[in-house]
């Protein structure tokens, strides 16, 4: 699951807002770095590395001084499934310069933020934002790889209903899920509304969970996104 949320009083936007708002000064120990050059050094190193862009989001805070963003993209023809690099930035010194990247994404107004992999940065004389973005997908290659290939894995693993009953009950146990939901999860795995997830295999069952969570707060989400990571071996 990838997600932008914005329920804090931060608005969305559309990349070409991003450069409206006024950068501040920079100082012998702060180096602001402009909302939109962030943006578009992702979708530049996006499509170098031939990763085709599925969708992007952009959120700025009321006063500006906060961005946050979520690009989804396709990589050497995989459609069934996207990546996600998930980025924020601030002109008040409040959040240093973050990427977080994976399948699963979480992006929040709130200062949710994470994924398989976070890098921040802090705003000093030192960053240098257009050695940084590719140091970051060179980083973060091998764990899309691995990524994929974990999901190829699941879509080769068989499981029946009564294996996906039990997988749901742990779930409940390690606090993924609230107990509440586990029939809703059942369900959606023996009825899916999605037709890509019919066959009954552990990817199929994995979604069963994500797209029931879609109705979680964000804390409550990037909770059960890490501890189903952990339970189906992607992260």
């Amino acid at each position: 699951m990838q997600n932008l949320i914005l329920h804090c009083g931060a608005e969305r936007v559309k990349r070409s807002d991003l450069s409206r708002i006024p950068m501040p000064i920079q100082t012998r120990s702060y180096k602001p770095v402009a909302h939109p050059h962030i943006a578009e050094l992702i979708a530049y190193e996006a499509q170098n590395r031939n990763y085709a862009i599925a969708s992007e989001e952009y959120g700025l805070s009321k006063d500006g001084a906060k961005m946050f963003g979520l690009f989804r993209f396709y990589h050497n023809g995989h459609p069934e499934h996207t990546r996600a690099l998930g980025f924020r930035n601030s002109y008040d010194k409040s959040l240093a310069v973050g990427l977080t990247a994976g399948l699963s994404v979480l992006v929040c107004d709130n200062l949710c933020f994470g994924g398989e992999t976070v890098i921040n940065r802090k705003h000093t004389t030192g960053i240098d934002i257009d050695e940084l973005i590719p140091q970051a997908f060179n980083s973060l290659s091998s764990q899309f790889e691995r990524l994929e290939e974990n999901v190829e894995r699941l879509k080769e693993e068989y499981i029946s209903i009564s294996s996906a009953k039990l997988a749901i009950v742990k779930a409940a146990e390690i606090k993924a899920i609230p107990s509440c939901d586990i029939l809703q999860v059942l369900d959606e795995f023996r009825k899916p509304r999605h037709e890509e997830f019919s066959e009954h295999n552990r990817w199929s069952l994995y979604n069963s969970f994500t797209e029931i969570a879609k109705k979680y707060s964000p804390h409550r989400a990037d909770q059960c996104y890490r501890r189903l990571g952990n339970m189906f071996a992607l992260s």
